[in-house]
């Protein structure tokens, strides 16, 4: 999974980013100090993962991974090639989805770009640029399929979608809210690859003090979640500057400063959270003596296309797949004792895999 990190210069971007990864990206209190797409990848906690490895006193833990690529601060004009315009803007497109970070914070220290706190502007601005480049994109394609519409009649019908789908667009609307007549509209919108018609994650980045209440008294927050329930985007309460904090400490240091906070989670982990949610995400675990690994698969896949996440052999000669639930195999202690107590499920081509399946693949090639 792959998620890119978008805002306004001076929202805490570029400090979210280097807490999530400790990629150490440069910091700094002005516009534009992310010159280059910086990239981190993110181990996904997993407790079970741990419990698993114990288990079978496994050699090797493999965490999902996600990375992050942290954007630099868009501005007004950028899909014109304002501030550091259109490169940016390319580098988004190669995201499953955007983490949005939007100021709710007030501190005279740090300036803001266009002179005060305001979110519903601050993501109307973004927005607007990520339609705006969509929008080019469109017309590119337009101009494409009108040289082949006049002697195909499903180049035409996909030209009055397109022109259809500008129009929506020129409204100020994101694509992701397009809704469209039939499966070849459907089948053609996701290859367009608009920015607009990503998912959105927005990390309201609160000061300290809005923590505790996951920034509930805070209207700048409730603002962003109102526009979020709109657009069907998820929404977490972050405080950047925490973040940094934690992500300096170890383990056992960050559960009694989280303790400390009144939270039960990172700001990382609420985000993880929010993005599988958001792109229908679940893990499976596989567990062994070599090693303990978890899987990332969209929820609804069946077991051939789970196991072929490990390997495509795995799917072409799947037989069958040997299934226990991850807490019923700590509860009995061992595989045989699962299976003693029928526990253990052996599932075919139609089985659809859940999130903390602990699987065993049998195939042929």
């Amino acid at each position: 999974m792959k998620l890119g990190i978008v805002g306004l210069p001076n929202v805490g971007k570029s400090t979210l980013f280097n807490s999530l990864t400790k990629a150490g990206a440069e910091s700094a209190n002005y516009p534009f100090c992310t010159i280059d797409p910086n990239v981190g990848v993110v181990a996904v906690p997993d407790e079970r993962l741990k419990l698993l490895a114990d288990l079978y006193d496994s050699q090797k833990v493999t965490p999902a991974v996600i990375e992050f690529v942290d954007i630099a601060g868009l501005v007004k004009g950028a899909s014109k090639g304002e501030g550091l315009g259109n490169q940016f803007l390319a580098n988004i497109r190669e995201v499953d989805a955007i983490v949005h970070v939007v100021r709710c914070f007030e501190d005279s220290n740090v300036i803001h770009v266009d002179g005060n706190v305001d979110p519903a502007r601050d993501i109307e601005t973004i927005n607007l640029e990520l339609i705006f480049s969509d929008i080019e994109i469109l017309e590119r394609r337009i101009a494409k399929t009108s040289k082949v519409a006049r002697n195909d009649k499903a180049a035409a019908k996909e030209l009055e979608f397109q022109q259809r789908l500008k129009d929506y667009l020129e409204e100020g609307r994101l694509a992701i809210g397009f809704e469209t007549k039939d499966d070849d509209e459907a089948a053609w919108l996701p290859t367009y690859n608009l920015l607009t018609y990503k998912p959105v994650i927005y990390a309201a980045n609160v000061a300290e003090s809005d923590l505790a209440d996951d920034g509930a008294s805070n209207p700048y927050v409730a603002k962003v979640r109102e526009i979020a329930k709109n657009e069907h985007s998820e929404v977490f309460v972050i405080c950047a500057q925490i973040e940094q904090e934690i992500a300096e400490l170890d383990d056992d240091e960050k559960k009694m400063f989280l303790e400390d906070l009144g939270l039960e989670e990172s700001g990382l982990e609420k985000l993880i959270k929010a993005s599988y949610s958001l792109l229908g995400l679940i893990s499976y675990l596989t567990a062994g003596e070599t090693e303990t690994r978890a899987w990332t698969i969209i929820k609804g896949t069946k077991a051939p296309g789970a196991a072929g996440k490990i390997h495509s052999d795995f799917e072409r000669g799947f037989i069958r797949a040997e299934v226990v639930n991850y807490q019923d195999l700590l509860d009995c202690g061992s595989l045989a004792a699962a299976k003693e107590k029928g526990l253990v499920g052996l599932e075919g081509k139609e089985y659809v895999v859940k999130d903390g399946d602990v699987i065993l693949f049998r195939f042929n090639v």
